[in-house]
């Protein structure tokens, strides 16, 4: 056993890598190794000679499997340190800070919109941004020869030569999804239909794409006054203080009576207080849902009845947040959006308390 352990012990501390380390494991304690073929002659010996022999195996065992582990410790370390010296990257070094990036003024005020509707028992309805000519126009009673329908107001889709259908057409509008939700769920309804839309105009104020917020509700006995008891709960709730409204006689093809809607403000310095001062704002289109509106819908308007308003996210982001240019919310501006943006765990939003 003596020389069993000074063969062992000085192999294990002669070796340089842990495949030879696993080597020696297997030809001294593994299963056909020289001390586990030792310790199967046991049962050929005496009880007395068991007595001395057994613990006397036993502990060389432990020794050699302690003196393996420790080897192996050793050798990881070392490789540890080689490879530390070889590569050019200390990884005991501290990391480098990352920037963290912020929410888009356009999904912040969308977040708040929708959960101020939801306080009001408005649901969220979306549909496709590609549209038919049926859904974005006619179901709405825009008659063909209507300007909206120009080329130069509506981006259409191509058709193959000989093919006479209408073409499709990238939605003017929410107001699509108000049909698609009447259509497969009817009537009574309360609805918002946030999402993008398209149209051919690019200024200070407009842009090609935009976002859009509609509102829905039907009923049997829904009037203008329930129409304009929402928006100004509406505005209060986002201004974060009692706004007025004012009603102003307008047409709009889907709507009769129709109202365009202007919030109380001033002009002070070049910028706009919501809420305060003897000016006036247009926020945006509104009215009682057409009767031929309702029909396309599936809807009958001898019993049903209710109101629809449409405004633009975008334009309340500028409002409430001193955005001077519509255009900078889609140019990808990191500096724009880091001066804008919103913490992703600081959120201010009506629903968050904030």
């Amino acid at each position: 056993m003596d020389d069993l352990r000074d063969k062992y012990l000085t192999a294990i501390a002669d070796v340089t890598d842990e495949a030879g380390l696993e080597a020696l494991r297997v030809q001294a304690v593994g299963k056909k190794g020289e001390i586990s073929l030792k310790m199967r002659e046991l049962g050929k010996m005496t009880p007395e000679e068991r007595q001395v022999a057994g613990p006397a195996l036993n502990a060389l065992k432990n020794e050699v499997n302690s003196a393996i582990a420790a080897k192996k410790a050793a050798l990881g370390d070392a490789a540890l340190d080689e490879r530390l010296r070889a590569e050019w990257l200390d990884v005991t070094l501290p990391g480098r800070p990352r920037r963290m990036g912020t929410i888009h003024p356009v999904s912040q005020v969308m977040e708040e919109v929708t959960a101020i509707f939801a306080d009001m028992g408005f649901a969220v309805a979306e549909g496709p941004q590609i549209e038919t000519d049926w859904y974005n126009f006619d179901a709405l009673n825009i008659p063909g020869h209507h300007p909206a329908r120009a080329e130069m107001d509506t981006f259409y889709t191509h058709r193959a030569p000989g093919d006479n259908r209408p073409p499709h057409v990238l939605r003017t509008h929410t107001s699509p999804v108000q049909i698609r939700h009447m259509e497969k769920y009817g009537a009574p309804c309360r609805i918002i239909a946030p999402g993008r839309v398209y149209r051919a105009d690019y200024d200070q104020t407009h842009t090609p794409m935009f976002n859009q917020v509609e509102g829905l509700a039907l009923d049997r006995d829904i009037s203008m006054a329930n129409l304009k008891w929402v928006l100004e709960e509406f505005f209060s709730a986002y201004f974060g203080e009692k706004v007025k409204t004012r009603f102003r006689a307008s047409h709009f093809p889907f709507t009769e009576p129709s109202a365009e809607v202007d919030i109380q403000c001033s002009f002070e310095g070049g910028t706009v207080k919501v809420g305060e001062g003897d000016g006036w704002l247009e926020v945006l289109g509104s009215g009682m849902v057409h009767p031929n509106v309702l029909k396309a819908g599936g809807i009958d308007p001898a019993e049903w009845q209710g109101f629809a308003f449409g405004m633009g996210i975008d334009r309340i982001a500028m409002l409430k947040y001193g955005i001077p240019d519509l255009r900078a919310f889609f140019d990808s501006d990191l500096r724009w959006l880091r001066h804008y943006g919103f913490s992703a765990l600081d959120v201010p939003a009506v629903h968050s308390g904030v």
